[in-house]
């Protein structure tokens, strides 16, 4: 697979993430960490048969215990960390902190072999994130008291970042560890959700068709494609257009009628576009 092929294929998870706020508020209300366990089991199955179907279990007894670790950690670790900042920090806020993963991807991904960070790469993260801002932000106000939702959200953002980039280096394990990660991501939210959580079940159709819609999309093909994206794609590009997944999920809730279109929208899709284009012109220049 070429490098272009593969950053398209990493694009696709952002795409699909763009689809996580529709289908969360759609799976009210069932608590988050329920959600979470949910979403992985299906996303876990999707990993299944398709390493049945390739005949790619011989690969996953070649990998190391230590790479499973590491993957669920990441993906545990991102999610525990984002439910548990919105609660004690105003999501507005957190999530904006949390969204930084992008800008972290790219200024990390400098220190990759092989790899270099050019002045277009963090000046396009940049411009992303000021559109990401206005889109994710509103009339921000942090307080004090919510200083620790605050370092648990940057912990988000250093989590997600720090397990994209970290997983180039691992880029000799096969895809199909994906399945291990989202199986026991899935293990330990719903431990932790039989812990901190009363156990609510979807109350209608809806609710149990965005349960479906997670566990196939943004909480289960999107790991997978995003796996080949980082570790085969160009990874600045991918950080950039990362930008892109609060955009297109605002422009989602919007023609879905559960938010209002706003002057914010079209600065913010020039912010993102252009950010997109300067980080392109500098993978393509080099």
């Amino acid at each position: 697979m070429t490098r272009t092929r593969a950053t398209g294929v990493g694009f696709v998870a952002v795409i699909l993430w763009a689809l996580l706020a529709l289908f969360t508020v759609g799976s009210a209300p069932v608590p988050p960490l329920q959600v979470t366990a949910m979403s992985f089991v299906l996303a876990g199955a999707i990993g299944v048969l398709g390493t049945q179907v390739t005949g790619g279990w011989g690969k996953l007894r070649k990998v190391g215990w230590h790479v499973y670790v590491f993957g669920t950690l990441g993906l545990f670790g991102y999610h525990a960390l984002y439910f548990s900042a919105l609660r004690l920090a105003p999501p507005a806020e957190a999530g904006l902190i949390a969204y930084l993963w992008p800008l972290l991807i790219v200024l990390m991904s400098g220190l990759l072999p092989g790899e270099q960070l050019r002045i277009g790469h963090f000046l396009g993260a940049l411009t992303g994130f000021a559109g990401a801002a206005l889109i994710v932000g509103g009339d921000l106000g942090f307080a004090t008291s919510a200083l620790l939702g605050y370092l648990l959200a940057f912990g988000c953002a250093l989590t997600w970042s720090g397990y994209s980039v970290l997983s180039r280096e691992l880029g000799d394990a096969p895809t199909e560890t994906v399945t291990i990660f989202c199986l026991m991501t899935a293990v330990l939210s719903a431990g932790l959700h039989l812990a901190l959580e009363d156990t609510t079940w979807p109350v209608n159709t809806l609710g149990w068709m965005s349960i479906l819609g997670l566990g196939l999309g943004p909480v289960g093909l999107a790991f997978y494609v995003w796996d080949i994206g980082v570790k085969r794609g160009d990874i600045q590009l991918l950080g950039v257009a990362s930008y892109a997944g609060p955009l297109l999920s605002t422009l989602i809730l919007v023609m879905a009628g559960v938010a209002e279109p706003s002057w914010k929208l079209a600065i913010s899709a020039i912010l993102i576009t252009g950010g997109a284009a300067l980080a392109a012109h500098a993978s393509f220049k080099g």
